[in-house]
């Protein structure tokens, strides 16, 4: 009798385990619909603090531990320039930080300093006419993970469905929600300058190679030619200025800043913005504190069976 007990006490324990998990996944948005739209912007015009990564995106969740730990009542902000399912880890890169101010609100110098003092650069991102977004609910740790595995795919397959030049990839992480907004207008100007730098850096091999065959009288438009694959990332109408306290802001030029599979070749057609059904919101509300690190740091976009087709511009 006492073991019949013992076993029915186990199964009970058992199911109210299963049902507070299932609960707990639920509350955490695992039952939440995901809908994509194109309309305005989530956020205005802002300016961040950020560090610059290159490497697995799962090696970011440091990144957000160290400006959350600046100043935690600030928003968390990420843009991931790649695509992980083309572009090899080593290589994916993204810029991670605060959101300092938004709107006509000017970031104090006293905030700047103190980003910068452990070595975060500030930049100021625009406000694009209209933008791909969605949102997750952020309840907890585990929304985090199931919004990478979640969203991501379903932005993938509007992108690719309607043929949007969109890129790069925004997340901002504010009171209970995780809004994802792509560009489909001035995306150049979400391009950080180490993202260029490292454009520079790619594309040197490649012009050194159609320099030693120019070199050689070699038709370097020829099917055998070396070239480079890069192309502009997007209009940029206004440049994004880059503050730092005493010193003149400087403006983003005309250069190269997308790799052969960033994020700006993810469409099928660059359609313009102008065709869609735009359903966008207005500006978000009041800031919350930054997401956790251990989960903003998880595996982002899972592999999809089919890779998204290269797009124009």
């Amino acid at each position: 009798m006492s073991d019949l007990l013992l076993l029915g006490l186990i199964v009970g324990l058992t199911l109210l385990l299963l049902l507070t998990l299932l609960a707990f996944a639920g509350y955490s948005g695992l039952l939440s619909g995901v809908v994509v739209s194109a309309g305005s912007p989530p956020i205005r015009n802002v300016t961040v603090a950020y560090k610059f990564h290159v490497g697995p995106y799962s090696e970011t969740g440091r990144l957000f531990t160290e400006s959350c730990s600046v100043s935690p009542k600030l928003r968390s902000i990420a843009v991931y320039y790649d695509n992980p399912h083309m572009v090899p880890p080593e290589k994916c890169r993204c810029a991670v930080g605060s959101i300092l101010s938004e709107g006509e609100e000017s970031p104090s110098s006293e905030l700047i300093q103190l980003y910068q003092k452990f070595g975060f650069k500030v930049f100021s991102f625009p406000a694009p006419s209209h933008v791909v977004t969605a949102t997750f609910p952020y309840t907890s740790t585990l929304s985090i993970w199931l919004a990478t595995r979640r969203v991501h795919p379903a932005l993938d397959a509007y992108i690719k469905g309607r043929k949007l030049c969109a890129h790069p990839r925004l997340e901002i992480y504010q009171q209970d929600q995780i809004y994802f907004m792509c560009p489909l207008a001035r995306q150049g100007d979400f391009y950080v300058p180490e993202v260029k730098e490292t454009e520079r850096k790619s594309r040197g091999p490649t012009e050194a190679t159609d320099a030693q065959m120019d070199g050689t009288g070699a038709d370097t438009m020829s099917d055998t030619s070396s070239v480079s694959l890069e192309v502009g990332p997007g209009s940029r109408e206004t440049s994004a200025a880059t503050l730092s306290p005493g010193v003149n802001s400087r403006g983003w030029d005309d250069g190269d800043t997308r790799s052969e599979h960033s994020y700006s070749e993810s469409g099928a057609s660059g359609s313009s913005f102008e065709e869609l059904d735009l359903e966008g919101e207005g500006p978000l509300g009041e800031p919350r504190l930054s997401p956790e690190a251990e989960l903003l740091g998880a595996a982002k976009w899972p592999r999809e069976p089919s890779t998204p087709e290269k797009g124009e511009e």
